[in-house]
Formats: C-alpha cells, sequence, structure tokens
C-alpha cells in the first residue's frame, strides 16, 4: 500500500503534467484562398494583419493539403485522421439536413482528446450530418444536398441525435450545414435555439453581383446571415473565458462559415478593402481571428495553446475572381485551379501553426502535410497512441514544430475532387486519375450523355491520366504522363495499396467503408464517346 507521501507525490505529479498539456484551438475557415494570406502571397491585396501575426509568431506551412476540395468531405478527413473517400460519401457534399456521416464508434479528434480529460467544444459550421427527426413518412437525401421538395420533412421542435456531441464534443454551438443550406437557424447542441417557422432566402451577392440568393426554405424569425460570423466569434471568445476560469484544459474546434458564400460581411466591414465583398468578408474573417486570439493572450494562455489556422479547400469562383485579378489579387497564388478542382488550386491550403511553448517564431516548413494529420499530432503531443483502427491516414507532424528542417514524414498525399476523382502526390512527383479537372475550370469534366459529340471528342483527346513534376511545373500546365510510364505505374499501385489495406500508415489493415472507384474518371477515349 503507498504511504500518504507516495500519494501526494503522485498526485502534484499527476497535476504537472495536466498543467503542462497544451490547449487546442483549431480554426477552419470556410473556402479562403491559399493566396488570400497576405503572409503566403508577397501580391497579396488583402489586408490579414492577424493571420500574419499568427506565421509571424508561429510556423507557416507552404505546402500543406486538405484530403478533399470541398467542404464535407475535408472536415470527415479532419475530424477521423481518415481519407474521406473511405466513408460513404465518394462525390459532392452533403446536406443542411443530411444524418450523420462518420460511423457508429469511430474514434474521432475530439472523443480522443475528451477521454485525455479535456473539455470539448464546436463553434461554427458542422457540415457532417446529424439525425433530425423527420415527419412520418418523410424522408432526406442522405449524400447530398437535399432537395427543395424536402426542407419541410424535418420536425424542428424534436432533438436531434448523432449531433457533435456524439463524437466527442461536450458542446456544440453553430450551423448545421453551410450557410446557403437549410435550415437558416443556429444549434445549440441538439436543438434549434429558435424555431425556424418562416420561410426565407439570404442575399448570396456573389462576389458583389446583386439579384443571387440562397435557397429558399425554413428560417428562424430574425436570423441574418451577416450576424453569423460575429456570433460565431463572440461563442468561442466565450468559451476560451470560461474554460480559462476553470482551469481545464481544451479544445476548441471553430469552423468559421467564412468567406464561404452567401457573402455577407457585417456592415462596419463592407467596403473596407476597397476590392469587392469577397475581399472585405476575408477581412473580417481576419478580425474574427484577432478577436480569438486576443481571449487566449487576455487569459494567458497563449504560451501553452498550439493554435491552428487553415481552410477547407480552395477559393470558390463566388469570390468574383475577374473582379480580385483586376485588382492584383488571385486567392490560389501560382497554383492551377480552385475549389473542387484535383488541381492544387482546390487542395493547397493556408496552414499556420502557433505554440510559442515550442515553435520558434517566424519559421516556414515546406514539406508536405495533411489536415487529417492534425489527430495523429495531438495525440503524439500527449504521449499516446492511436489504436490501429483509428486515423488510419493520420501523420504526426510534430517533428516540424520541433525543427522545420526535419525530412518527409509522409510517404505520400491522396487527395480526392467533388466528383470524386483521385490523385496521388509523392514527393514532386502528382499523378490525377482524370482527363481534367474533376471540378470547377477547364477543362470541366464530360458527362457523355448529355454534351454535343464535338465536345465529347474535344475531351476524348485529352490523355486519361495526367502526371506533373511540381519540381519544375507548380502551376500544373505539361502533363508528361506519356514520358513516365513507370510513374504513372508506380503511383498507381501505391494508391491501390492504400485503398487494398483500408490504411496509409503502418498498421494492422482495416476495412473501407466503401471500396472506391479508382479509374471511375480515367475513362478510354472510346468508352467517353461510347462508341
Amino acid at each position: 500500500m503507498l504511504s500518504r507521501l507516495a500519494v501526494l507525490c503522485l498526485a502534484l505529479v499527476s497535476l504537472s503534467h495536466a498543467a503542462d498539456r497544451p490547449n487546442f484551438v483549431f480554426i477552419l475557415c470556410d473556402d479562403l484562398g491559399y493566396g488570400d494570406v497576405k503572409a503566403n502571397n508577397e501580391n497579396g491585396k488583402i489586408a490579414t494583419p492577424h493571420m500574419d501575426r499568427l506565421a509571424t509568431n508561429g510556423m507557416r506551412f507552404t505546402d500543406a493539403h486538405s484530403s478533399s476540395a470541398v467542404c464535407s468531405p475535408t472536415r470527415y478527413g479532419l475530424m477521423t485522421g481518415r481519407y474521406n473517400w473511405r466513408s460513404r460519401l465518394q462525390s459532392g457534399v452533403l446536406g443542411g439536413l443530411s444524418p450523420r456521416l462518420i460511423e457508429q464508434g469511430r474514434m474521432t479528434v475530439a472523443s480522443m482528446l475528451h477521454d485525455q480529460g479535456y473539455k470539448t467544444d464546436c463553434v461554427g459550421k458542422w457540415h457532417l450530418g446529424m439525425d433530425w427527426v423527420k415527419l412520418p413518412g418523410k424522408q432526406v437525401t442522405e449524400l447530398n444536398i437535399e432537395t427543395p421538395d424536402q426542407f419541410h420533412n424535418v420536425d424542428f421542435t424534436k432533438p436531434t441525435t448523432n449531433s457533435p456531441n456524439s463524437v466527442g464534443f461536450d458542446y456544440y454551438y453553430g450551423i448545421s450545414g453551410s450557410l446557403d443550406m437549410v435550415p437558416y437557424c443556429f444549434i445549440e447542441n441538439d436543438h434549434v435555439t429558435a424555431q425556424p417557422t418562416e420561410i426565407m432566402k439570404l442575399v448570396a451577392n456573389s462576389g458583389g453581383k446583386g439579384g443571387t440568393f440562397t435557397r429558399e426554405g425554413p428560417g428562424a424569425p430574425g436570423f441574418k446571415g451577416e450576424d453569423v460570423l460575429p456570433t460565431l466569434t463572440k461563442k468561442a471568445v466565450e468559451v476560451i473565458h470560461k474554460h480559462a476560469a476553470a482551469k481545464e484544459p481544451f479544445f476548441l474546434y471553430l469552423p468559421l462559415n467564412s468567406p464561404h458564400a452567401p457573402i455577407l460581411p457585417s456592415a462596419e466591414w463592407q467596403g473596407k478593402s476597397g476590392i469587392n465583398l469577397y475581399a472585405d468578408f476575408v477581412m473580417e474573417t481576419d478580425d474574427a481571428i484577432g478577436q480569438v486570439m486576443k481571449a487566449l493572450q487576455d487569459n494567458g494562455l497563449s504560451e501553452n495553446t498550439v493554435v491552428i489556422f487553415t481552410s477547407d479547400n480552395g477559393c470558390s469562383p463566388t469570390a468574383d475572381f475577374k473582379t480580385l485579378a483586376e485588382h492584383g489579387h488571385n486567392p490560389s497564388y501560382i497554383f492551377r485551379g480552385m475549389k473542387a478542382d484535383i488541381f492544387d488550386g482546390g487542395h493547397r491550403v493556408p496552414f499556420i501553426v502557433q505554440w510559442p511553448a515550442v515553435i520558434k517564431p517566424g519559421t516556414k516548413c515546406d514539406q508536405t502535410l495533411c489536415l487529417l494529420d492534425f489527430m495523429a499530432t495531438a495525440e503524439d503531443i500527449l504521449g499516446q497512441k492511436l489504436p490501429d483502427s483509428a486515423a488510419e491516414d493520420s501523420v504526426s507532424f510534430l517533428p516540424y514544430l520541433k525543427s522545420a528542417t526535419e525530412k518527409p514524414l509522409r510517404e505520400a498525399i491522396v487527395h480526392h475532387s467533388i466528383n470524386g476523382s483521385f490523385s496521388i502526390r509523392q514527393g514532386n512527383w502528382k499523378l490525377e486519375l482524370c482527363r481534367d479537372s474533376g471540378g470547377w475550370s477547364d477543362p470541366k469534366p464530360v458527362n457523355p450523355k448529355a454534351k454535343a459529340k464535338a465536345v465529347l471528342e474535344a475531351a476524348a483527346a485529352l490523355p486519361a491520366v495526367q502526371l506533373y513534376d511540381l519540381s519544375t511545373d507548380i502551376g500544373e500546365q505539361k502533363n508528361v504522363q506519356a514520358e513516365h510510364p513507370e510513374i504513372v505505374t508506380r503511383l498507381t499501385k501505391l494508391l491501390q495499396k492504400y485503398v487494398a489495406e483500408g490504411r496509409s500508415t503502418p498498421g494492422a489493415p482495416q476495412k473501407n467503408t466503401v471500396e472506391p472507384n479508382l479509374w471511375k474518371y480515367a475513362k478510354k477515349s472510346d468508352a467517353l464517346l461510347g462508341d
């Protein structure tokens, strides 16, 4: 039996370890381009002083990526440390009424940190589904945005199940999907804060163009889109103050609604950029980040809080690229493509980490990482080991935070476009298993049944796959697949291995939720033309 002195010593050691454990604040912007952050883009025209200050005080990553080029899949990967295409969602995004996507029993970064004694909060745009109570005989689309005839198929007076609280969060406050999706109301834990009894639509703005609106559907009386970002910011600051007062370690996941459409900066921010409403909205987003950082500073938490700032994918064309370009600004910086694409503009994202207790200020890391890697990194920071059944594609980047000159930690990284096209990147080689963008930029994917023969012939003339050497062609302009068939073969086999083994990290093989069709969009010319 331990003596009283030994028990006291153990208790003191435990308290010391608890005090040393860092807090985690993960800020996920929505559709913010790599080049929208001034620290990333010397030619950027949007003022982002708070984002830039994070880079000055921490480490800026130049080769960070989301696993998908669109919202819901990226969030699945971030929460689970698992590639999004291992889930049931193989293309597109969820809607605001979609059921929960994360599998029952799957460990998330929130549940992992909760089990380690952290208080866990999610404030913001969830977009990973929650189970609303459906009206008798009514349904909603499971793996896509619900159709207008389904907007009123839910009983909003009943609490949801399988909400963020069911995957490890102690507290949730936010919106269920993107702000252009119903319902237009806030949700707290498992219930709406006000019944969506009105029918409304929000001005979409589309970078300043009038006459465009979001989907028309149920909304809470008085709900205004321009109030969402300030409300989420205020709630996040309250959460920080609460945990600081309680002197408890916490994880705050802050997935903002901005600068995703509808582009609705608050009145005080409209016109501040001198460019367009999108640039104004980016500036307001930057200010929100500044308020969160001030809350940490005011509570003496800055030194030992790991703050990660990033985006879920590239910038959307709703930003009004033409007007931005006229002012000399490119949200994608030097990279090809945009949100939804398989090209780097679709998934290369800003990524900055501040942790003064560990990270040398003003450092830069050019090594590759993925948003999936947060889960393994958090576990590594706590000195724990993940089970084989969790975070199968997550790699700890803690060594980078300690030394930006570390050798590559990832064997390769896999990306997914909005239509389900695949790419795999290893070193400077990037193989794309499609003949087009896989998304919204040119050359756009072709539907063989819906296009004229001339369009089909033009698409069929493109090689079935694309291979780029990013060391000499960072803009992905020259397809060299014909010159390097051995690299195409090697990368294809590696991707097939990742699929077959259900993981891309060392460990026991795991079963995929579904078996993805890697070659769905890498068709031969005759198949495309229907011959």
